[in-house]
């Protein structure tokens, strides 16, 4: 009797110790815990310690990728270009790649997050070490005229994945340092436009235009959300958009592509820059609402280059049709949602840089998800980005694992708050 009166006065507390911490708003980010259509629901999960929904879309969508990007690559041997390969080359790499980074998640999800605030300088100082080491010649690994890998012999490493979670621990942890000049624009913005401009001039020396827009949206997407003045945000987001017009527009190769994109189906860049694209669309005619069949895909059949890669989504599109790629894009639209929802959690909490480096890790996401997405359908120009947790790459799962493992522990650290513990 006298444990379940303590019991329900410590829940009572801890009601008032949120309401304290996160004021008036506070209710708004932390709405899933305190409804009362959810409360019993929300008792057991939180009983729990994390997450469990995020967990499971997050399986989900890794075992899907896996059965795809094995469809996809299944076929590449009869290509000369992969003889030697076995059907199974990729699938058997990429399950390792996965093995790596649920080791690898484990292994985060111990590290609490205060030491990840304490580490982020040093990390997107290694993250800037290796984008210099993948430009020096016979270290980095090139492909189709990209130096963008170093090889490991289990995997190739690309820089370019660490900068993305580099990027997003340093700018939480630039704005948590700088709160107090955020509304003096040029002081709160310079070391982080000077920190992103050396980032895009390795990133387009490789060249990967794609990644420097992920990261450049992730740096101005923390750096709105952690208060910056909106007018002067909206400049900036202005003058980046201007100097990536510039750089299409210097680049003959990057402006041709861009010409491809609009005009797919023109003899001129059928063949050439929009042939990927071409190949996409059709692969999404092809599967109409149900899709032809697990394993029926004709495109994957040296048609659609890089069909177990960029293009992963084209293939789920012919084989699974409408109803399989609409899943794919409500899991990411959920999972998005959900990192955000964790992130604002932190910020009512009191735990500004928690909060802010997960909605980062939410704007990488979901940013890379769309632009890939986007590309496939033909909505946006051809990027080589690949489709998060799905498409085959080992250091891109293992960092996207990675990342997902810091969210879940931010989720962690937030639940035993609301238990009335510590982090």
């Amino acid at each position: 009797m006298m444990s379940a009166v303590l019991a329900g006065w410590r829940n009572r507390l801890g009601a008032l110790r949120l309401r304290w911490i996160g004021g008036e708003d506070a209710a708004l980010p932390i709405r899933e815990w305190t409804g009362t259509e959810h409360t019993r629901r929300a008792r057991g999960s939180l009983a729990m310690g994390f997450d469990q929904a995020l967990v499971w879309v997050v399986i989900g969508l890794l075992v899907l990728g896996l059965v795809m990007v094995y469809s996809a690559s299944v076929a590449l041997p009869d290509n000369p270009k992969f003889a030697r390969y076995a059907p199974t080359h990729f699938l058997s790499r990429h399950v390792v790649s996965m093995a790596i980074a649920v080791v690898a998640a484990l292994v985060v999800l111990q590290i609490p997050i205060r030491l990840w605030e304490k580490w982020a300088p040093w990390v997107f100082v290694a993250a800037l070490a290796l984008l210099l080491v993948v430009l020096i010649p016979f270290v980095g690994k090139g492909v189709n005229g990209a130096r963008r890998w170093i090889p490991l012999g289990v995997m190739n490493f690309q820089p370019s994945e660490l900068a993305k979670l580099g990027i997003a621990l340093y700018a939480a942890s630039y704005m948590v340092r700088k709160m107090d000049t955020r509304e003096n624009f040029f002081r709160a913005v310079t070391p982080m436009a000077i920190a992103l401009g050396f980032v895009g001039i390795l990133l387009l020396a490789e060249p990967d235009m794609g990644a420097f827009m992920v990261i450049a949206a992730i740096a101005l997407g923390i750096l709105f959300l952690g208060g910056v003045n909106g007018r002067m945000f909206a400049l900036a987001t202005m003058v980046l958009l201007a100097a990536f017009v510039l750089m299409i527009v210097m680049s003959p190769w990057r402006a041709e592509r861009i010409f491809a994109y609009l005009d797919p189906w023109n003899p001129q860049y059928a063949q050439g820059r929009a042939y990927q694209l071409t190949h996409s669309l059709i692969a999404f005619g092809r599967g109409e609402i149900f899709g032809q069949g697990l394993g029926a895909s004709v495109e994957k059949l040296h048609y659609l280059p890089e069909a177990h890669t960029d293009f992963l989504l084209a293939v789920i599109g012919e084989e699974l049709g409408f109803v399989g790629v609409l899943a794919v894009i409500v899991a990411f639209f959920w999972l998005t949602r959900r990192i955000f929802v964790i992130g604002r959690q932190a910020v009512a909490l009191d735990r500004v840089f928690a909060g802010l480096m997960t909605q980062g890790i939410g704007i990488w996401v979901g940013g890379q998800a769309f632009i890939n997405m986007g590309v496939n359908l033909g909505v946006l120009p051809t990027k080589g980005l690949t489709l998060p947790l799905m498409s085959y790459g080992g250091s891109a799962i293992l960092l996207n694992i990675v990342a997902l493992a810091i969210v879940l522990r931010v989720d962690m650290e937030n639940r035993q708050l609301m238990r009335g513990g510590r982090p």
